[in-house]
């Protein structure tokens, strides 16, 4: 396996990945995603501000870049826009990442009880 940066053909690829990633980095971002992950159904911008509590002119630009790098889709009904996760394996990553952050969090706790084991130290005069 070549650690080289890909070949010019395969930059865009790359590129889009970074933008996936760019795009679920902010905590609000991941919110809604599992809010629209777990309702299993189009859902409207009311019930995602009334889930996140976030302003309403925050959570359309957090909507917008999920959006623009294609990780959710809108569509108007009346007067309400649904949103929706664009591919059916949002909600496996989500769950991924969830595991992920346990098992960290799970490495830390027992790391901390490592320190906690350690003889006591006592401050030289």
């Amino acid at each position: 396996m070549s650690d080289r940066f890909p070949a010019d053909q395969e930059r865009p690829l790359y590129e889009i990945k970074a933008n996936l990633f760019k795009a679920l980095a902010h905590p609000a971002r991941i919110r809604v995603l599992e809010i629209l992950a777990t309702n299993r159904q189009p859902t409207s911008v009311s019930d995602i501000l009334a889930s996140t509590g976030l302003e309403a002119t925050l959570l359309s630009q957090h909507l917008a870049v999920l959006k623009r790098h294609h990780v959710v889709t809108a569509r108007r009904t009346g007067n309400a826009v649904l949103y929706e996760p664009a591919h059916p394996l949002i909600s496996e990553m989500l769950v991924i990442a969830r595991t992920f952050l346990a098992d960290t969090l799970a490495g830390q706790r027992d790391q901390l009880k490592s320190l906690e084991a350690l003889p006591p130290l006592e401050k030289r005069q």
